[in-house]
């Protein structure tokens, strides 16, 4: 029986420790121009420390254009590789396996960060959103490949592609509103086609040990759970993969959409993988819930709320079967305590009502 401790074997760079990944998080601790600050870095290390098998950063923009908060890490230029390089560094030490997510955020991202419109698929005036043209797709694909690139150069194993929560990639599989004629939008086929090329060049652009992942949601934001399946489905069939993170929401939800029937975890984790892994996330707050993920056929689990409140919720969830998260909300120098820096602590305080004492 598959166990939280078994360790994981990928098609492409080193095994994984354990079968916990540290879900991406946005914490809102990077300096304005997007480099790395000493809380960033000793939060992520810190959750090395605390025994994951894969420590993820936060979405990092990569181009100025997809910046979405301030306070978001970067990997669109090499003024990014001073830190990223002194993280990844700081995290092999730990023993855990690292990875930067890729991300763009589209019409999600903030103008008033980048002095420009937002791009987008499609004109969304209310968004200040403009119709990427053909030639800002292909910069747009050349932008991720070149950020999964300058990961490697940092040191990194690998990289996540935020292709997930409406952000700009997600955005071309809004089946709703992108009904671009350019190869680009329309049909399912070429509406996944500017994800497929980011997947493509990023493996065909970095080494043979190089890990690549990608996030994604299974419905909503434009995409129903049977095209959500079905562009699970191809991306796993792809061949460019190590694994693919699912991020559910709570793993134990049914799907929002009329008339499908089970879990939503069950409408991913019977597709073949052609050798890549399959991870899941949302509201994992104890080591049953993780083996629950594990017997439901995932073959890893993406941790966030968790990793929050314990920075080594992976070794005490490894070490006792009984372990679950401490009661909410706590105070605010327990979370100092483990590691969650003061912008991180105000960013928790402002959206979460349940999470800050």
């Amino acid at each position: 029986m598959t166990s939280l401790a078994d360790r994981l074997s990928l098609p492409h760079g080193p095994e994984w420790p354990n079968r916990f990944a540290l879900a991406p998080l946005t914490n809102t601790q990077s300096h304005d121009d997007g480099t790395l600050s000493d809380d960033e870095h000793d939060w992520l290390v810190a959750r090395g420390r605390g025994g994951f098998g894969l420590t993820m950063t936060c979405a990092a923009y990569v181009a100025p254009a997809g910046q979405a908060w301030r306070g978001q890490l970067g990997i669109a230029s090499d003024a990014h590789l001073p830190g990223l390089t002194r993280l990844a560094e700081s995290l092999r030490a730990t023993g855990t396996r690292s990875s930067v997510q890729l991300h763009h955020g589209g019409r999600r991202a903030d103008p008033a960060l980048s002095g420009r419109p937002n791009q987008c698929p499609w004109d969304e005036p209310d968004k200040d959103a403009v119709a990427m043209t053909t030639a800002e797709v292909h910069e747009m694909v050349a932008d991720f490949v070149a950020a999964a690139v300058r990961a490697e150069r940092a040191g990194f194993d690998g990289v996540e592609v935020h292709g997930a929560h409406g952000y700009l990639l997600g955005q071309f599989l809004d089946a709703r509103h992108n009904q671009r004629t350019d190869g680009y939008g329309g049909s399912l086929d070429d509406r996944v086609r500017a994800l497929t090329e980011v997947l493509e060049g990023i493996r065909a652009a970095t080494g043979p040990d190089f890990q690549l992942g990608l996030r994604l949601t299974p419905e909503g934001n434009g995409i129903t759970l049977p095209e959500g399946r079905e562009v699970a489905r191809r991306v796993l069939a792809g061949g460019t993969l190590d694994y693919l993170d699912m991020s559910l929401w709570d793993v134990f939800m049914r799907p929002r959409g009329a008339g499908h029937d089970g879990l939503l975890i069950e409408h991913f984790t019977d597709l073949p993988r052609h050798g890549a892994l399959l991870g899941v996330a949302g509201r994992v707050l104890s080591a049953s819930d993780a083996r629950w993920c594990l017997e439901q056929g995932a073959d890893f689990v993406s941790v966030g709320t968790a990793a929050i409140l314990h920075h080594d919720f992976a070794a005490q969830a490894i070490a006792d079967p009984d372990f679950r998260v401490r009661s909410r909300p706590v105070p605010r120098d327990v979370l100092r305590d483990e590691h969650v820096g003061p912008a991180f602590i105000d960013y928790l305080a402002a959206g979460w009502d349940d999470l800050v004492a």
